[in-house]
């Protein structure tokens, strides 16, 4: 296990054994454990519409949420996709949430580091990135879930979908298999909607059925911020109606304007 760090780029851990992940997530936070959010979903097929809304969504949901709840934030670590949108929100609100990329070692740009040829290179915004064994994608996801409850120790986490493919409904078996309730973000397109569209009787998708029939499984439209805060917060364990309530008038305000 090792570490390297560039000014402008995350501070990169390498981890090569399960059992190392308790002793690099001690590089990443000094405290014993802290609510988790863990963004899936997805990346290269989102185009820069989609991340830019998203970036409003997380900015004006998501971020202030985390932050309020002392939490942080485990995903991908690529700039693509949905892992590039929390970045972006993260940075423009000046939040200090730790953002946690898990990734697999053969998947990212990294200087001096082999790859495959589809490589991503890394999102700056995001505080630390694991690097962990693997070659493809989707590899990360068992070290991800693996982190998360790591990083949680005895406090809550809660996955969000967003858009996502094939691996995001891994993604969420996942987390499912292990009592991590899933938030599903409707309207963002693929494995989140077919979800969304399962759990409302409108699709037989074996895949999306699994997931939605799951009693751990919460459906949100992405237009409704009020309720994705509030799924958040109650997944986290935390009850903050004031600052929901002060939201929900913002929110009302804007639509009024």
């Amino acid at each position: 296990m090792g570490r390297q760090m560039r000014s402008d780029q995350p501070l990169v851990v390498h981890v090569d054994q399960r059992a190392e992940i308790a002793d690099a997530l001690k590089m990443v936070s000094s405290r014993g454990g802290q609510p988790v959010l863990v963004l899936v979903g997805g990346a290269g097929g989102m185009d820069d519409d989609d991340i830019h809304s998203l970036e409003e969504v997380f900015g004006r949901a998501i971020v202030p949420v985390i932050e309020k709840c002392h939490a942080a934030v485990v995903d991908g670590g690529t700039d693509s996709g949905v892992m590039r949108a929390v970045g972006r929100a993260r940075s423009k609100a000046r939040a200090a949430f730790l953002l946690v990329g898990v990734a697999s070692r053969g998947t990212v740009a990294l200087p001096g580091a082999s790859a495959v040829a589809d490589a991503a290179t890394v999102d700056k915004h995001h505080t630390h990135l694991l690097l962990v064994p693997g070659r493809k994608w989707g590899d990360e996801g068992p070290w991800l879930a693996d982190v998360a409850d790591v990083l949680a120790g005895n406090q809550r986490s809660v996955t969000l979908l967003v858009n996502g493919g094939d691996i995001a409904y891994d993604d969420a078996d996942r987390s499912l298999e292990r009592g991590r309730p899933v938030i599903v973000l409707a309207g963002t397109g693929r494995a989140a909607d077919a979800i969304a569209d399962a759990a409302a009787g409108r699709s037989s998708d074996p895949r999306a059925l699994r997931v939605a029939q799951s009693s751990l499984t919460r459906v949100v439209p992405t237009e409704d911020l009020v309720a994705l805060r509030m799924a958040v917060f109650e997944a986290l364990g935390v009850t903050h109606r004031s600052f929901a309530t002060r939201d929900q008038q913002i929110d009302r305000g804007k639509a009024g304007t």
